[in-house]
Formats: C-alpha cells, structure tokens, sequence
C-alpha cells in the first residue's frame, strides 16, 4: 500500500482539502486498498483545530466527501510511515527537510510537481481564494494518482 501525507502550514486548509480531494479521487478510481491518505502540519498554530469553513465550503460545493477532524502536526516518525510526503509551498519544504535533511528517500515533493509545474498552492487563509486553491489542488491530486498507476 502506497502511504501519502499531505502538508501544510497549520493543517486547516491546503492539507485537508489535498487529503479530501484524493481520497475522493482514489475512491473513484477504485484504489481504496492501495493507496492511503492522511495529512498533517509544519507548524502548530491550528493543532486541534478542524478544516478551516472555507475548505470545507469548497469541498461541499465540488461534492467531495470530507469528516470532522483536527490539525495534528508532523513528526519524525511520520517520514518512516509514509511513502510521499507533499508539501503545498517552498515554506512547507524547508520545514520538511528540517524533519529529515536530505531527504534520503527521496519522500519530499511540492503537490504542483504532480502536474508538471513548479510553483507553491497559494494559501487560502491569506488570499481568500479557495477557487484558486482548489484547482490547483485538483490538478496536483490528479497528476499525482497518474503517477501512482
């Protein structure tokens, strides 16, 4: 079973929704068995707290399933647990590699690098704009499961 983390700043946004997003993706894709999704924070500003209302409105809106949750933070052991960890932003990846330097698996990656672009998911809680985010978000996920076939 393939294992994959989703992160972020505080996990109330750009993670969960990821998380959501290709746990919907997989469902549909008939993968359940194979492939797990979870996600998690760089930070502890949100620990505790549940997806942020505008996710959870955008997820509501596009039909994706989500459930109550709370932020919880990444550990040093999570780089054991999962296969892919994927960061929203080049802020996330610096937490990341402060975790596991170097990376010597090989287990970091940006979630837009799954859609052939090198640029961060833009951070709804700063920007408003959960359209944005969503798409790309989207797009990461699906580049991703392509990846994974």
């Amino acid at each position: 079973m393939t294992k994959i983390l989703f992160v972020c700043h505080g996990n109330i946004c750009r993670s969960p929704m990821a998380e959501f997003v290709m746990k919907d993706l997989v469902r549909r894709a008939g993968r359940e068995k194979e492939i797990f999704v979870a996600s998690a924070a760089c930070r502890r500003d949100e620990i505790g707290a549940d997806t942020y209302l505008g996710t959870r409105e955008k997820l509501d809106e596009m039909g994706i399933p989500y459930e109550r949750r709370q932020a919880v933070q990444i550990t040093r052991d999570d780089y054991d647990r999962y296969d892919l960890i994927v960061g929203m932003d080049a802020e996330n990846m610096r937490d990341l590699n402060r975790l596991s330097p170097g990376d010597p698996a090989g287990k970091f990656h940006r979630l837009l690098e799954f859609a052939g672009e090198d640029r961060d998911v833009a951070d709804p809680w700063y920007t408003g704009d959960f359209d944005t985010t969503y798409r790309d978000v989207r797009k990461g996920c699906q580049g991703l499961l392509k990846t994974l076939s």
